[in-house]
């Protein structure tokens, strides 16, 4: 079983991730499979430099999808987390998503140029990711999350629904498309 968590840069999938990796790893969480690893891919990508160059306008990297994807293939049962996440296979993918102003002041108060964090809520409102992750895998495999009003432990919460099979899958049912209005 292999789990993919991604959404925009700042709808929490790091923190809430951890959340959830914290559970597995104290026995705390009502999830059986024990085996199942948590991969932060973002953290992989740069101890292992799998990127092609570094874009000096957005000051990113670009990531070698191909070398990532090859390293994957050493998790079989793993939560990949990461906003290149849905890139990749998986059973499940879920998608955090976060209101598009809450979301660009959260990228603003954790240090992002205005016009990156102005660029991530437009990609937001226009489920950018979602209709990448639908695409690659499926309305039958994506769940939704809204994380505008959650804390990261209702999240993580969420996640553990997911991750254990009591969630039916969500595409859809998030619309911040207002927000370009």
């Amino acid at each position: 079983m292999r789990i993919a968590i991604t959404g925009t840069p700042g709808t929490g999938k790091t923190t809430a991730t951890e959340l959830l990796e914290d559970r597995l790893a104290d026995g705390e969480s009502p999830i059986e499979d024990d085996a199942l690893e948590v991969v932060h891919l973002n953290e992989v990508l740069e101890d292992e430099e799998l990127y092609t160059a570094i874009d000096p306008d957005r000051e990113s990297k670009i990531a070698d999808l191909d070398a990532l994807a090859e390293r994957l293939a050493n998790y079989e049962h793993a939560v990949i987390e990461s906003h290149l996440a849905h890139h990749f296979e998986a059973d499940r993918v879920v998608v955090l998503r976060c209101e598009p102003a809450q979301l660009e002041q959260r990228l603003l108060e954790r240090g992002e140029r205005e016009a990156k964090a102005g660029e991530n809520a437009e990609s937001e409102a226009l489920d950018v990711v979602l209709a990448e992750t639908v695409e690659e895998h499926g309305l039958e495999s994506v769940y939704e999350i809204d994380t505008t009003d959650r804390d990261p432990e209702a999240v993580a919460s969420e996640l553990e629904t997911v991750v254990a099979g009591d969630r039916e899958p969500s595409a859809g049912e998030v619309d911040f498309v207002g927000y370009l209005e």
